[in-house]
């Protein structure tokens, strides 16, 4: 008995070991992508898929990897524009038009790090007079549409810091292009989606505004602001949407763009661990209680 519960001790305290290092967190943090000075990177990515651009030129669509994870990107020659996520450096805090689209608004990555993400993209809440519908969170097509991470295979994502970027702040802020300085009543909101492996949607979905000016505490996000990614547990991949209500016939005019940094993610251990772990322990109640 004494030599089998040994066993069983030994085995029970190297699956605690093995899921102690599988349960380490990754950070993703931009930094690994290759950068000048003052740079971004807006696309196309390694391997995209190319189709005819909607006015001419080519449509490059992928994923980018960063330390593994995919970053969705589409990027069009035609007129040189992009969607999804870019990877950028660019410090700019003072100029708020669509020229600085690729500078976060606290002027650095997290942590005063030096690239961040940038997300472009989002999908209107109602319907518009362009033809576009209203967005469904339940429909794969339109979630897979916006701003998406593809998470590594048996992993889930515990957190990420986001934040505004300087064009959408200071438009938000002074107006401009369009779109109206935020007064009361106003709000720019991030949603998060999450599709799980059998791509069924996930129930919970996680809200973070950007900009508030619904109360008294009126505020615009200039900060790296953590974001509990943990109610999306089950996610193999997660979807961005913008909302505000300053909008028009042709959709938000509210510039649809959030930095992001840190993107943290940990394996998920397999439930035979679990299970063997649990016997162990078992065994060694049930023994000490013989005793």
């Amino acid at each position: 008995m004494i030599r089998i519960l040994c066993c069983l001790v030994v085995v029970s305290t190297m699956l605690s070991t093995r899921l102690s290092t599988v349960n380490a967190a990754t950070v993703i943090d931009f930094e690994s992508h290759p950068l000048g000075v003052e740079d971004f990177f807006q696309g196309p990515v390694p391997g995209a898929d190319e189709s005819p651009g909607p006015y001419g030129g080519t449509r490059f669509t992928g994923n980018l990897d960063i330390q593994g994870v995919g970053f969705s990107n589409s990027y069009e020659n035609f007129y040189n524009s992009w969607g999804g996520f870019a990877v950028s450096n660019r410090t700019d805090t003072t100029t708020g038009d669509f020229n600085n689209q690729f500078s976060a608004f606290p002027g650095s990555g997290a942590n005063e790090s030096s690239n961040y993400g940038v997300a472009s993209g989002y999908h209107d809440l109602v319907g518009n007079f362009t033809g576009n519908e209203a967005f469904d969170r339940n429909n794969l097509a339109h979630l897979r549409g916006l701003p998406s991470i593809y998470l590594p295979q048996d992993t889930e994502a515990i957190s990420a810091f986001v934040t505004n970027t300087t064009y959408a702040a200071l438009t938000m802020a002074n107006g401009g292009e369009g779109a109206r300085a935020f007064g009361d009543t106003d709000f720019f909101k991030l949603s998060v989606y999450g599709i799980d492996a059998n791509d069924e949607v996930l129930s919970n979905e996680i809200e973070f505004h950007l900009a508030d000016y619904r109360s008294e505490d009126d505020y615009i996000i200039d900060a790296w602001t953590l974001l509990d990614l943990t109610p999306l547990a089950g996610a193999s991949s997660l979807h961005f949407n913008l909302a505000s209500n300053d909008n028009g016939n042709w959709g938000m005019n509210t510039p649809s763009y959030f930095a992001i940094d840190n993107l943290t993610i940990q394996a998920v251990p397999e439930p035979s661990s679990f299970a063997i772990l649990s016997l162990g322990g078992t065994a060694v109640w049930f023994f000490r209680r013989r005793r």
